[in-house]
């Protein structure tokens, strides 16, 4: 694993630093708050890149605004936000892109993923754990309503404190993707309205 050193990060949400990573070809980047060294027990969210929904503003997911709802919460709370490059659950961008292609046909994200080929998810969360001992972080609290998220970590020797949930509004786009990531992979989302 190559290591950036620790810079400065002016934002929209307040004043971070951040850290690269890479590991192979992806590269991964810690966004915290300046403080993150002197909290015990840090808010930490995990959250896995898509060039659609982060940059592009994408409906069809709830990327953008669990993005951006963990980047306010940070400022405001402190704690580490880890952009994972795996983009489209580590598929790819051509091959989402060809999954949001078999989704215009009525494939919902997991059958799309299959029919290309793909388990339902491809993510790999050994970086995370590179990350977290490279930060000297052992407990969290996680912003997540991914459990798969949740069970990797406590493997791996992270002891999780307490799970904040990562409710987004839902649109006329995302609402059988949530459906589809609640029935299929499991996700948390029984709060939501």
């Amino acid at each position: 694993m190559i290591v950036s050193n620790i810079a400065n990060l002016p934002t929209e949400y307040g004043h971070f630093q951040i850290k690269a990573y890479q590991d192979g070809t992806q590269e991964h980047l810690a966004i915290f708050s300046t403080n993150l060294h002197k909290l015990t027990t840090p808010n930490v969210r995990i959250h896995s890149e898509c060039l659609t929904g982060d940059t592009l503003g994408s409906l069809k997911c709830d990327c953008h605004n669990q993005l951006h709802l963990a980047l306010e919460y940070i400022s405001k709370n402190s704690g580490l936000v880890i952009y994972h490059r795996q983009e489209g659950r580590n598929i790819g961008l051509v091959n989402k892109v060809n999954a949001y292609h078999l989704q215009d046909q009525g494939y919902n994200t997991v059958e799309a993923n299959e029919k290309l080929g793909f388990r339902a998810d491809e993510r790999d969360y050994r970086a995370i754990k590179y990350i977290l001992d490279d930060l000297s972080i052992e407990t969290i609290n996680i912003i997540t309503n991914n459990p798969k998220k949740i069970e990797f970590l406590e493997s791996n020797g992270i002891t999780i404190a307490k799970r904040i949930e990562a409710i987004t509004p839902v649109n006329d786009y995302n609402q059988n993707y949530l459906q589809t990531k609640e029935e299929e992979l499991g996700h948390i989302l029984s709060s939501r309205v």
